[in-house]
C-alpha cells in the first residue's frame, strides 16, 4: 500500500496511547489494531503490522517487570512454550481465513474483548505472589495455549484475558498476574509476527514508527498504578470502539 503522512499521523499517537494503556492493565490492542485499520491497511496487514509494534512495546514492560522480580520463571518458561504453540497455530489460521470473514469476525471478537476489558467486576486484587505449585502451572500452561492462539489469530484484549485468568483461576495479585501475562503476551506476539513476516504481511515502515511510539507509551504506563490508569483506559477504549464501529459500517 502507499503510505501517506496522514497514515503516520493516525498511527503514531494512537500507538503511544495503546502502549500506555496496555502496560497498565492490558487491552492496548483495542486501540492499536483500529489505528492501523483507520490508516487504511487491509485486515491481515493491520493485524500483522500490529504484532510488530506490540512486540516491541511489550518487551519494555517485560524488562521492567523482570528487574522488579515480579516474573516467576518456573511458571513463565512452560507457559512460554505453550504460548509459542498456540500463537503459531492462531496466526496460520488467521492467514487461512478470507478478508471478508476476518471483517465479520471483528463484529464478534472486538465487542467481546471490550466487554471483558471494561467490566469492573472481573478484576480483583486479593491474590498473592505467583507460586509454581501444580495447579498454578496447569492454569498458566492452558491459559497461555488457548489465549496465545487467540492472540495469533486476532489479538486485542490478550493481556487482559491472561490477567483475568491468573487472578481468578490462579489467585495471583494483579501486579503478579500482569507480569506473568506480559511474558506470555510477548512470546505470542513474536511467534505470530514471525509467521506474518514470512508471509509478507507486515508493513515495516509504518510498523516500526508505531513500535517506537508504542515503546514510549509502554515505558510510561508500566510505571503507573493500575487503579490510576483505569480512569483513563475505559473512556479511551469506548471512543475507539465507537470509531471502529462507524468505520466497519461505512466500509473498510
Amino acid at each position: 500500500m502507499n503510505l501517506t503522512p496522514v497514515s503516520f499521523l493516525i498511527v503514531c499517537p494512537m500507538l503511544f496511547l495503546a502502549g500506555f494503556v496496555d502496560a497498565i492493565g492490558g487491552g492496548g490492542g483495542l486501540i492499536s489494531l483500529p489505528a492501523y485499520l483507520f490508516a487504511g491497511l487491509p485486515v491481515h496487514q493491520a493485524i500483522a503490522t500490529n504484532k510488530l509494534s506490540s512486540a516491541c512495546g511489550t518487551s519494555l514492560s517485560v524488562i521492567r517487570f523482570l528487574r522488579n522480580g515480579l516474573v516467576n520463571l518456573k511458571l513463565a518458561l512452560p507457559a512460554v512454550a505453550a504460548a509459542f504453540a498456540g500463537s503459531s497455530l492462531g496466526a496460520r489460521l488467521s492467514l487461512a481465513v478470507s478478508e471478508d470473514a476476518m471483517k465479520y469476525t471483528l463484529f464478534i471478537v472486538l465487542p467481546a474483548a471490550a466487554f471483558v476489558v471494561l467490566n469492573r467486576h472481573l478484576f480483583g486484587d486479593g491474590g498473592g505472589e505467583a507460586k509454581a505449585d501444580r495447579r498454578t502451572v496447569v492454569v498458566c500452561i492452558l491459559s497461555a495455549l488457548v489465549i496465545g492462539a487467540y492472540d495469533g489469530f486476532y489479538g486485542p484484549g490478550t493481556g487482559t484475558f491472561l490477567i483475568i485468568a491468573f487472578t481468578v483461576l490462579a489467585k495471583m495479585s494483579v501486579p503478579a498476574a500482569n507480569a506473568q501475562a506480559k511474558v506470555i503476551n510477548l512470546t505470542s506476539n513474536i511467534t505470530s509476527l514471525a509467521v506474518f513476516l514470512l508471509n509478507g504481511q507486515v508493513v515495516l515502515l509504518l510498523g516500526l514508527a508505531g513500535a517506537v511510539c508504542n515503546m514510549a507509551g509502554n515505558w510510561l504506563g508500566s510505571g503507573l498504578a493500575i487503579t490510576k490508569g483505569a480512569k483513563i483506559v475505559r473512556p479511551v477504549i469506548l471512543i475507539v470502539l465507537v470509531l471502529l464501529l462507524i468505520k466497519i459500517l461505512t466500509g473498510f
